[in-house]
This record gives structure tokens, C-alpha cells and sequence, in this order.
């Protein structure tokens, strides 16, 4: 059954796509061949899912590593993506037709990428994301370099130098892969940085220290279940029964963090604990946007224009199906 998420009152820029083709099942097989290894695998449509490697993507290994997927009808790989954005650049380039990704980092790419359709929303969290101060950086205010990946992360980086009445001119971004920050923070070539787990945790190992999170200045990211228009137009069904299998998967990723955790270490190697507090910190649940919602995206996709990334504010409204959810599954709400 579709459930809501209790919403708390926020992976990345286009990069080659031959970076990171890294297919897993849920048994780890390393093939782009589906035909092995997933518990109760489905005779049904087959789907190519693209997902990132860390703890927020926790419902889609545990409906792999449950067979959820084939309960609902679906036969579904999971392909593995260093950075969101690379999952969504395969999207495009039809090398996958799902994948999920988080809502500032979509928006930034519409502009290149306008078929992009997204279905629901699957979580949400101002608290996964995390302000991270070098070991020598002893208040906001020495900062002079951050550290960002394109999309969520140069958001909320700017939006935290905000809070603090900085100037974002004032400070240089320097654009890096996420495995890369703590070890830039600590030798000090960027002063901080403002990442989801585990790269927060990881600049703690190496002596920098956590600030804050984004929910302390109001900052929110969703992730969204994506598609592309002339896919989801032959097989919205299919979608459905992926949109299905995720609502279970992300309550049961709620309602049991450790087999979550289990699964998502089995398929990507996080730390189990990892995985268990992601679920303190994020909000698991597919819905339906909200009219809240879209006011938010608008206000994100404005953001990208203002920074001359974009010159003109993409159709979010055309990107984001309010209404697809409940039209298209049952007992969605």
C-alpha cells in the first residue's frame, strides 16, 4: 500500500557517462545482465533502475534484496552511479529508464534533459545534508573556499553562506567528487563543505567538524522517482508497479532500519550504521507533490537562473506529474 511521508520541514552535475557504470543485483553480481542473483526475480517488464551509493537509496536495495520488485509484477536491475547526476545523464541517454535523484540536482539539468518526468516523491530531509568546517576553520566567517558537487550540494552550500549574511561571491566554489572533500578540507585547500552522509562523517575521521544541518537554516531537499516522457508514455503501467514496490520498500525501510541496513550493505557497501541513522535523518515515503512543493522547485529552478547556469527558468511544473501518483497506483494518497 502507498503510504505518505511525514515531510520535517534537502547527487549531481552531468558527468561521462563511462565513469560509472557500475551494475549490481542485489546478489552483487558486477554484470549489466539482470538474469541472475535477485531474490524471486519477476517474468514481468524489465526495468534498469539507476541509483547512487549511499545510505538514501536505502528502500531501492531493500526492495531488491526482499523481492518486492517481482512481487509487484516487475523485473528490475539496479544500476549503480557514483553521483546522481550521472544516473540521470544515463536516463537521458536511454541507457536506464528509471532512476531516482534528488530534486535541486534535477532541476538543474531540465534545461538539457526536458523530457525528465518525475513520478513521486520518495523521501525527504533537512537533516541528512550536513555544514562541515575544516579542522583549522574556527567560525563561518574564515571561510574562503568551499568545496561543492553541482546541483543539491552548490545549493545548500550557497543558501548556508546566506544564513550567515556571507556573500556567496566572496567565497570560491570548488567543484569536486564528493570521496574527494573531506581529504581537500583536511589538507586544506577548501575550508568547508556541505554534503549528505557518509562525507560528513568522513571529514569528522580526518578532524573537521560538523556545524550544523541544512534544516538549521531551513534547507530541505526531496528525492524524486524519475522517467523520461516517451518511456513513461508506453509503460506507465510498469512505472506503476515500480511506484508500488518503492512505497512498501521505503515503509518497511522505516518500520526495520537493520534490514535496510543489511540490504544496503550486501548491494553497496555502507556501513550498516550508516544506513540505521539515515533512517533517523530522512523521512522514507512515497507521496504525491504538494502545491508547497511546487512553489519550492519553482523557487529552486530561479535560483539556478540567478546564477547564470541556467538563462532561462525551466517548466518544472511540466517536470514534476502532481497528480500521475494517485491516478496510476492503488491506494495512494
Amino acid at each position: 500500500m502507498l503510504i505518505a511521508s511525514r515531510p520535517r520541514n534537502l547527487l549531481v552535475g552531468p558527468a561521462l557517462l563511462t565513469a560509472a557504470l557500475l551494475t549490481l543485483t542485489a546478489c552483487g553480481a558486477g554484470t549489466t545482465d539482470s538474469g541472475s542473483g535477485s531474490p524471486g526475480r519477476a517474468a514481468g517488464p524489465q526495468v534498469r533502475i539507476a541509483v547512487g551509493v549511499d545510505a538514501s537509496f536505502a528502500p531501492f536495495y531493500l526492495a531488491d534484496a526482499q523481492g518486492l520488485w517481482a512481487e509487484h509484477g516487475v523485473d528490475v536491475e539496479l544500476v549503480q552511479f557514483a553521483k546522481g547526476g550521472e544516473g540521470v545523464d544515463a536516463l537521458t541517454a536511454g541507457q536506464v529508464q528509471m532512476a531516482g535523484n534528488s530534486d535541486a540536482t534535477t532541476i538543474g539539468v531540465l534545461a538539457q534533459s526536458p523530457s525528465l518526468r518525475s513520478l513521486l516523491v520518495y523521501e525527504d530531509s533537512g537533516q541528512y545534508l550536513k555544514v562541515v568546517l575544516g579542522p583549522d576553520v574556527k567560525s563561518p566567517s574564515r571561510i574562503r573556499k568551499m568545496a561543492v558537487v553541482p546541483g543539491l550540494s552548490e545549493l545548500a552550500a550557497t543558501r548556508f553562506l546566506e544564513s550567515k549574511g556571507i556573500d556567496p561571491d566572496s567565497v570560491d566554489f570548488v567543484t569536486a567528487d564528493p570521496a574527494e572533500i573531506p581529504a581537500l578540507t583536511k589538507k586544506g585547500d577548501v575550508d568547508a563543505y556541505v554534503l549528505w552522509e557518509p562525507w560528513p562523517a568522513k571529514g569528522e575521521e580526518l578532524g573537521a567538524k560538523v556545524l550544523e544541518t541544512t534544516g538549521d537554516y531551513d534547507l530541505a531537499y526531496q528525492h524524486w522517482l524519475l522517467s523520461t516522457s516517451p518511456w513513461l508514455k508506453d509503460n506507465a503501467g510498469t512505472a506503476a508497479k515500480v511506484a508500488e514496490a518503492l512505497a512498501e520498500a521505503a515503509e518497511k525501510t522505516e518500520s526495520d532500519p537493520d534490514a535496510a541496513a543489511r540490504a544496503t550493505e550486501d548491494a553497496a557497501k555502507i556501513p550498516p550504521a550508516q544506513t540505521v541513522n539515515a533512517v533517523k535523518d530522512i523521512d522514507f515515503g512515497v507521496r504525491d507533490f504538494t502545491a508547497e512543493d511546487l512553489k519550492g522547485y519553482e523557487d529552486t529552478a530561479r535560483f539556478y537562473v540567478g546564477t547564470g547556469k541556467l538563462k532561462s527558468k525551466p517548466n518544472v511544473t511540466r517536470t514534476a506529474l502532481r497528480g500521475w501518483l494517485p491516478d496510476n497506483t492503488k491506494g495512494s494518497r
